[in-house]
């Protein structure tokens, strides 16, 4: 019998239990696929533990990709037998087997894995509105992005390098630079070791950044909006180190006339043709080299609980996966 995580209680990865499950037929515009890999995304730790609050008892996770096993009587652009994956709610992708929107699925090209799929749909689809949706960037142009060596920041820094940007990444650990440098990054900061606002002021000769963006979040913040020139744009796109606290207007926007934003991929991908195009720029950059991708771990769906404990504490570099049990 198929089997999947569910949480029925917030807390932490305690609180994930593997259940047998029953698949039920897909609707009219569903299509019910075998999942073959399954993406871990940070996101998921925020969904069991209840910073994002989610209506219980509930699935996890938002992304996987598979083999589509059955499809709804309207369903025009899927059949049985197509390799798709997705990246989007309704939750439930610790799965073997679930029914999905066909509006949420794209099909995976030729030459691109099941795993490579799952692993980068929703980083790759993050990346994508990054840089050319939130804060369309230019060539040549210097930007700054936080956890540059971690799964949506290996991601991040090729593609913008790919566009011609000088990148400057932070990361927490010495360990870490490597990782960055060897993903793209320009200039290397250990913000647990150097101001990284007084050395992006000293890298672009005090005239500060057009653009930040930030998944790390209550850490990061106030150096972060000293990194801008006026006119700039602060991305706060995650909270890795604790939700924000409220944010002063007159403080921290008001003296620089800056501009923030709090962007999530559940509103930039909400329009079926934007699904599509970011998702084929993304297949693209993989496939043409642009952006290259390094499985770090596999777990199986059983061990989930080990995934989300490794999450928690760092442990994972790179994009990472549950594998659904044989």
């Amino acid at each position: 019998m198929p089997k999947s995580i569910i949480i029925n209680k917030h807390g932490g990865p305690e609180v994930l239990e593997l259940v047998d499950t029953s698949v039920p037929s897909p609707g009219p515009k569903d299509i019910r696929i075998k999942n073959l890999a399954i993406g871990l995304n940070f996101i998921d730790t925020y969904h069991r533990s209840g910073l994002y609050p989610i209506k219980l008892p509930c699935g996890l996770g938002m992304e996987g990709a598979g083999v589509v096993e059955e499809v709804g009587s309207e369903v025009k652009d899927f059949r049985k037998g197509d390799n798709v994956a997705y990246a989007s709610p309704p939750l439930g992708s610790y799965s073997d087997e679930r029914v999905i929107p066909e509006k949420i699925a794209v099909k995976i090209p030729d030459g691109i894995n099941h795993k490579i799929a799952a692993s980068i749909m929703t980083k790759g689809l993050t990346v994508h509105y990054l840089l050319h949706k939130t804060y369309k960037v230019r060539a040549g142009e210097t930007i700054l992005f936080h956890a540059a060596a971690g799964g949506v920041g290996q991601i991040f820094c090729q593609w913008a390098k790919s566009m011609g940007c000088k990148v400057i990444g932070t990361v927490g650990s010495d360990s870490k630079i490597d990782i960055a440098k060897k993903n793209g990054c320009d200039f290397v900061i250990n913000y647990n070791k150097e101001s990284f606002d007084k050395k992006v002021l000293e890298i672009t000769k005090n005239k500060g950044l057009s653009v930040v963006y930030d998944g790390v979040g209550k850490d990061t913040f106030e150096k972060s909006i000293n990194c801008l020139k006026p006119l700039g744009m602060m991305v706060s796109f995650g909270n890795s180190s604790g939700a924000l606290d409220p944010i002063d207007v007159r403080k921290y926007i008001a003296p620089k006339s800056l501009f923030f934003t709090r962007p999530g991929l559940t509103h930039y991908g909400a329009e079926r043709a934007d699904l599509v195009e970011g998702a084929t720029l993304l297949f693209e950059k993989i496939k043409f080299g642009k952006v290259k991708i390094k499985i770090f771990k596999e777990y199986e769906l059983s061990d989930a609980k080990k995934a989300h404990e490794d999450l928690a504490s760092r442990k994972i570099i790179g994009p990472a996966l549950l594998i659904p049990n044989e």
